[in-house]
């Protein structure tokens, strides 16, 4: 199983980003979806999670401003982010969750299979 994450890079507070993230041999279908972040010398932070049919749950520090989807045809779940802040600096992880769990499923050991990560940097 592989999940890659594309999209971070830098971008001045008010600024927008889209993330996105390729999944492979798994059913993608068939997982709840769901995105992280770690900002340096912090703890990984939930972010958002998409169901499989498309509901979906963010955190409070971001609801209004990030939106995630999927397209199940393109085995790709994306994070639209919009209105970015400094405080949303970290590296940005997508993930899929284990099968069977609840919903939303917003902790670390709730997610089985996770992508390398990519930087966002969001200067003042």
């Amino acid at each position: 199983v592989q999940l890659q994450a594309s999209g971070g890079g830098l971008v001045q507070a008010g600024g927008s980003l889209r993330l996105s993230c390729v999944a492979s041999g798994l059913t993608f279908s068939r997982y709840y979806m769901g995105w992280f972040r770690q900002a340096p010398g912090k703890e990984r932070e939930f972010v958002a999670a998409i169901s499989r049919t498309g509901p979906t749950y963010e955190a409070e520090s971001v609801k209004g401003r990030f939106t995630i989807s999927r397209d199940n045809a393109k085995n790709t779940e994306y994070l639209q982010m919009s209105n970015l802040k400094p405080e949303d600096t970290a590296v940005y992880s997508c993930a899929a969750a284990k099968l069977g769990g609840r919903w939303p499923p917003v902790t670390s050991n709730e997610y089985k299979y996770w992508g390398q990560g990519t930087q966002v940097t969001v200067s003042s």
